[in-house]
């Protein structure tokens, strides 16, 4: 009976750390990883992966603001080719919680290509409107976004990026 009781107790204290949805005024940081399906264009999807962390402030019980830094790999491809650029994004985005632990977000997203992949005539800058959703359990997150492109990627036509971007982070109350 008392390694039962001395069980349950360790139990409860190991799990008064475990989190989800934060409590107001507090800020977290969350390395996430992922998963993008992107274009440019008329070229075709393409998979490149996702990595970096978020900081996040819940203001109130249903409204949160974040802020990340992630390194993306994003372009599209052809038949005979494909393009790989790697692009530093700062996604800041307005979280509003409609259900515990499920969040609607929307924002902007200032990008800057760091590996052009031996293509000329691009813009190095891109800024995107990522809107999307994300659902908390036990200090793991699963964000599911569209980052919308508003600047064109080639300095002489047309060609927008589009990425969207599915992935996995745990939360770090700071």
């Amino acid at each position: 009976m008392m390694k039962k009781l001395m069980f349950l107790a360790a139990l409860a204290l190991s799990t008064t750390g475990a989190f989800a949805q934060s409590r107001v005024k507090t800020t977290t940081i969350q390395p996430k990883i992922g998963l993008n399906i992107s274009t440019v264009g008329d070229l075709d999807w393409k998979a490149g992966c996702v990595l970096g962390f978020e900081l996040q402030h819940q203001i109130n019980r249903k409204t949160a603001i974040a802020g990340a830094l992630l390194y993306s790999f994003q372009g599209g491809k052809d038949d005979d080719w494909t393009w790989n650029p790697g692009y530093i994004n700062l996604p800041i985005t307005l979280n509003y919680y409609v259900a515990k632990d499920f969040a609607l977000k929307a924002g902007i997203q200032p990008g800057f290509m760091v590996n052009k992949d031996d293509v000329r005539h691009v813009n190095t800058f891109d800024f995107a409107i990522p809107v999307g959703m994300s659902y908390e359990f036990d200090n793991f997150v699963i964000d599911g976004r569209y980052n919308i492109g508003v600047t064109k990627v080639p300095k002489h036509g047309d060609g927008y990026t589009n990425v969207v971007q599915l992935t996995i982070g745990y939360k770090f109350k700071l």
